[in-house]
């Protein structure tokens, strides 16, 4: 079993004074509850008492288990309001008495909860769309001292990186322009000094990084390729030019239901991410909140929230705002079987070779 206090004085570590608040959101109308989505929240609870168990050692608050109804898209803008004990509190009135949050979700909230930070400069958040107890047992329970180590190392090399050119194991490839960019990492390191990017993903273990989507006046962001997609329980291969979707390739039914839900709004055509996963304990078993950070992975959507340029404002519809993560580590139905790093020097370092990392690509450079 777990032990709860020991994970939130590494990743959190609380000081005195501080006040905690846990979220979670619930199904309403046509979105159904499931057995995973109340175990989350059953695990929610138990966090939060571990929660305030640990506030009274350590002399921090932890305001009453706080719920919302539920977005039915990750990455969609937050309701006004959530609830408490059966009451309706504004949502932005929590979050401005809060110091730190933990969202145990069903629908990722990231990308809103993003916006809170950088709107509260108090304020650090642990978003965990998702999250199920087993995890408890694998990537939750790592070293996340030496996960910090491997995200710093992976930082390192995109930093000096221009483009990233990917085989995929299905032989497709893809060009990522990582002109204009600063890769970022989710280390699980969630403590009160921390200086910027004051949000984690837990279980965590990963650096990312937005490609260039084309915004600066006459410079066109060279992406381009094809991305082959596991959906609807199919693989799906998108032509990509400029940093879009430009074509859905093939006739299949999962083919025709993406080409209808990127069709919708053409922001969710966009190439919003570059992840590279590195939990040693994460599992690839279709939960993406723990398979991303078993490898590789590259989102489509909404990109503000991670450093590139396309926001809800982008969306023609607050309800089609979208952002969604694929998975390519080497359990996965596709993967990435080569990665390699271009930098401005035509000089290029390989990552990803035969689908695993190269042992010094996860080792500091000195």
């Amino acid at each position: 079993m777990i032990n709860l206090r020991k994970l939130f004085a590494d990743v959190f570590d609380p000081q005195p004074g501080e006040t905690a608040l846990v979220l979670i959101d619930l199904p309403h109308d046509q979105l159904f509850d499931t057995p995973e989505w109340a175990q989350r929240r059953e695990m929610a609870r138990r966090w939060h008492a571990a929660l305030r168990d640990f506030g009274t050692q350590r002399h921090f608050e932890v305001l009453p288990l706080a719920s919302y109804l539920a977005t039915g898209a990750h990455n969609r803008q937050l309701p006004a309001e959530a609830s408490i004990d059966g009451q309706a509190v504004a949502l932005d009135q929590l979050a401005e008495q809060a110091t730190l949050v933990l969202a145990l979700t069903q629908f990722s909230a990231s990308a809103p909860l993003v916006a809170w930070t950088e709107r509260l400069p108090r304020l650090r958040v642990a978003s965990m769309p998702l999250i199920a107890p087993s995890m408890e047992e694998t990537a939750l329970a790592a070293d996340y001292s030496e996960i910090a180590r491997s995200c710093a190392a992976l930082r390192q090399h995109l930093e000096g990186a221009q483009y990233a050119r990917i085989k995929f194991s299905n032989g497709d490839t893809l060009l990522l322009d990582l002109r204009f960019r600063s890769p970022r990492v989710d280390d699980g390191q969630l403590r009160p000094n921390k200086a910027s990017a004051r949000i984690v993903n837990l279980p965590s273990g990963e650096a990312y990084i937005a490609p260039y989507e084309g915004e600066r006046e006459g410079i066109p962001s060279q992406t381009r390729g094809v991305l082959p997609v596991f959906w609807r329980n199919d693989i799906v291969r998108l032509e990509v030019a400029q940093n879009r979707i430009v074509e859905i390739l093939g006739r299949t039914e999962a083919a025709a239901d993406l080409r209808n839900f990127l069709t919708l709004d053409g922001a969710r055509r966009n190439v919003a991410e570059l992840g590279l996963g590195c939990n040693p304990l994460a599992r690839v078993w279709g939960n993406v909140l723990e398979d991303e950070k078993a490898g590789p992975h590259i989102a489509l959507g909404r990109s503000e929230h991670l450093g590139g340029v396309v926001g809800p404002d982008a969306f023609d519809d607050p309800r089609h705002i979208w952002h969604q993560d694929f998975v390519y580590a080497r359990e996965s139905p596709i993967h990435v079987a080569e990665l390699t790093l271009f930098d401005g020097n035509q000089g290029r370092y390989q990552l990803v070779y035969q689908g695993e990392y190269l042992l010094n690509a996860l080792a500091l450079a000195h």
